[in-house]
Order: C-alpha cells, then sequence, then structure tokens
C-alpha cells in the first residue's frame, strides 16, 4: 500500500513537473519578439496636392464707350462663337460722328482737287498744294477715328467661350471700362497646385524634361476626371513663406465639365526604383526625428535614426539609414530599450507587408 502511494506521488511529480517545464517553454516563446527586414523592391507613390483649375483663357468683357446699352444679343451660361455680337451701345452719337467726319472728309477732297488743278498749271505754289494734302490726310485720320469710336459700341466675343452672369441689364448707362460679363474657353483647362521643395526635387530627378508627366484630377464629388493631364509648366520660385513651388498641368475638356474657379486633387504618381520599404509601425519618433530598433548578430536591439523618402498608408519608403540585410524589431518596441539584448522570432517582409491593409505594388 506504502509502495502503491508513493508510486502514485511520483507520477503526480513528474506530471507537475512536466506542466511546468511546457508552461515555462511556452511563456519564452511568448516572450520572443518579431523582427523582420526592410523589403527591397520597384514601387511608386501617390502624391495628393490641392488644385485650382482655371479656364486656358478667362477674360472680362467691358464697355469701351459711355452710352446706353441698347440691346444684349446672348443668354447668360451660353456658348458663343469668335465675332459673336453680344451687346450694343446706343451708337447715335457715334454714327453722327461719323457722318460728320465723312462729311469733312468730302469737303478737303473737293478743296484738294482744286488746289491740285491750280498748283499744275502753276497758279499757286506746290506748298499750297502739300498744305491741302495735309488737311485731307487729316480728315481721313478723323473719319477713321470715328469708326473706331462707332465700332465700340458693339462688343463682340474674341474668342469661343461661354459667357458667365450680366453685371448690367438692357438700359443701365454704361460708363468706359465697366464690366459687362466675363467669358471664359473651357475647351482645355489649366489646372495650378503647390508641390512641397522635397518632392519637387524627387519629381525632377526622375521627369527632367517638363511636359513628360501625366498627372490624373480628382474632382470635388471625389471621382477621377475621365481625361488625363500632362504636366506643362514650372514657376521659377519658390514661395519662401510656404516652400512650395506652382506645378500647372493641362487637362482637355471637350465635353466641358469642368469650370473655371472649380476645385480639386491632382494625383501624381512617382516611381521608386529599388525602394527600401518598411512598416510604418517599426518606427517610433524622438523629437520629431524617425528611429528605428536594429537587431544586431549579438541579439542586442539598437536605435537608429532613418530618413523616410516617402509615406504611403502603413508603409515608409526609407532615403537613409538601413540596408535590406539589416534586422529591424517589427513588434514590441515598447517593451526594450537601447542596448537591450533580446529573444527574437524573425519573418519574412514580404509575409509582414502583405498582411498590411495597404501594400507596395
Amino acid at each position: 500500500m506504502k509502495q502503491l502511494l508513493m508510486l502514485t506521488g511520483l507520477g503526480a511529480l513528474l506530471c507537475l513537473s512536466s506542466c511546468d517545464s511546457k508552461k515555462e517553454e511556452e511563456k519564452k516563446e511568448d516572450s520572443k519578439l518579431l523582427v523582420t527586414s526592410p523589403l527591397k523592391q520597384d514601387t511608386t507613390i501617390t502624391n495628393e496636392y490641392v488644385c485650382q483649375i482655371h479656364a486656358i483663357q478667362h477674360i472680362e468683357l467691358r464697355a469701351l464707350e459711355r452710352g446706353y446699352l441698347k440691346k444684349i444679343y446672348v443668354d447668360e451660361g451660353k456658348f458663343v462663337k469668335k465675332g459673336q455680337l453680344m451687346f450694343e451701345i446706343q451708337p447715335l452719337q457715334y454714327q453722327a460722328e461719323v457722318q460728320k467726319a465723312q462729311a469733312e472728309v468730302n469737303l478737303v477732297e473737293v478743296e484738294y482737287r482744286n488746289t491740285k488743278q491750280l498748283a499744275d498749271s502753276n497758279i499757286v505754289s506746290r506748298n499750297e498744294l502739300a498744305l491741302a494734302k495735309a488737311k485731307l490726310d487729316k480728315a481721313k485720320a478723323e473719319l477713321g477715328i470715328s469708326k473706331v469710336h462707332l465700332g465700340f459700341t458693339q462688343i463682340r466675343a474674341p474668342f469661343d467661350g461661354i459667357m458667365d452672369h450680366f453685371q448690367v441689364r438692357l438700359g443701365s448707362l454704361l460708363n468706359e471700362g465697366d464690366l459687362l460679363t466675363t467669358l471664359s474657353d473651357n475647351s482645355k483647362m489649366w489646372v495650378y497646385y503647390n508641390v512641397p521643395e522635397a518632392e519637387y526635387l524627387n519629381y525632377k530627378q526622375h521627369h527632367p524634361t517638363t511636359g513628360t508627366m501625366k498627372v490624373q484630377l480628382a474632382m470635388a464629388n471625389h471621382q477621377l476626371f475621365e481625361h488625363p493631364g500632362v504636366e506643362e509648366t514650372i514657376e521659377a520660385d519658390f514661395d519662401n513663406e510656404t516652400g512650395n513651388i506652382a506645378f500647372r498641368a493641362t487637362f482637355p475638356n471637350p465635353k466641358g465639365l469642368l469650370r473655371h474657379g472649380e476645385t480639386g486633387n491632382i494625383e501624381m504618381v512617382v516611381p521608386f526604383k529599388n525602394a527600401l520599404i518598411i512598416p510604418q509601425k517599426a518606427t517610433f519618433e524622438v523629437l520629431e526625428k524617425k528611429y528605428v530598433y536594429v537587431v544586431g548578430k549579438d541579439n542586442i536591439a539598437r536605435a537608429r535614426e532613418i530618413t523616410v523618402a516617402a509615406e504611403m498608408p502603413d508603409l515608409y519608403v526609407i532615403k537613409s539609414g538601413l540596408t535590406e540585410n539589416d534586422k529591424i524589431l517589427l513588434e514590441g518596441i515598447r517593451k526594450v530599450k537601447d542596448n537591450t539584448k533580446i529573444s527574437y522570432n524573425y519573418e519574412d517582409p514580404k509575409k509582414v507587408i502583405s498582411q498590411l491593409k495597404v501594400y507596395a505594388e
């Protein structure tokens, strides 16, 4: 009976020891941290910039003469053709001035012909003939000026475009320079957006010649405009206050969907060759600088500063501070301090990034 009790107690002791050992192994396994490496591959970054949309031509139409607005030949928001009559200012005064100037020309022409006959007969000097010719030229010039002023009473479209709302109404008394309306040529649109200096430098490294980069326009309803645009112009100077430089892209607008004054976002795709990519959660910040823990061959985690070239959701593209062969701490960053020896499990970077919500393509 004693032997049976002893055997039972020994079995229980061995079982308890085995369970404790198993729990100890599980505890050690749970205490291991997760480590990975930067993933080196080609990728692209989509940068977004708030933009302003402008018609390729957008002008103000103003009265060139003083008078009453006699007729309006177009309507607000309508398309007009180049040369189409749009407004007419009461022309009676200017018509009278043209008639008066024409009568003066007729009179001076008669005087000139008479003087020429007398000069040909050597009755008057050549100087008198020259004076008569000068008077005729002056009268013709004044007639031309009168016709120009009469022409100013008719305002015609200088190019094909869309009318804005009227600033005046029929019968309004206009002064020279009063605004009538605006006219927009929306066949193409100029889209302006500001790019930070660092992103400008990255862009120029990949696109040294302007006019080669295609961009997309995300409209205010969050839909992409169906036609891509081409970046055509970069301004000469940076804005010292913002550190940005202005870009201009041109978009075709065959259906007239885009209008002057709209807003949106430009989406610019920037390629990165042989980029080093790490998860954002592998980093931490100290005084606005980014760091990772690099695990050496001695299993000691050491903090190392990194520089980020670009940012994607959940990911960073690294500019400097890491190589593809480095091992970085992925999880448990708050559990360690600098120069701490750790125990870890290594996970392939492709698997790590594939498990994130967004991954490099």
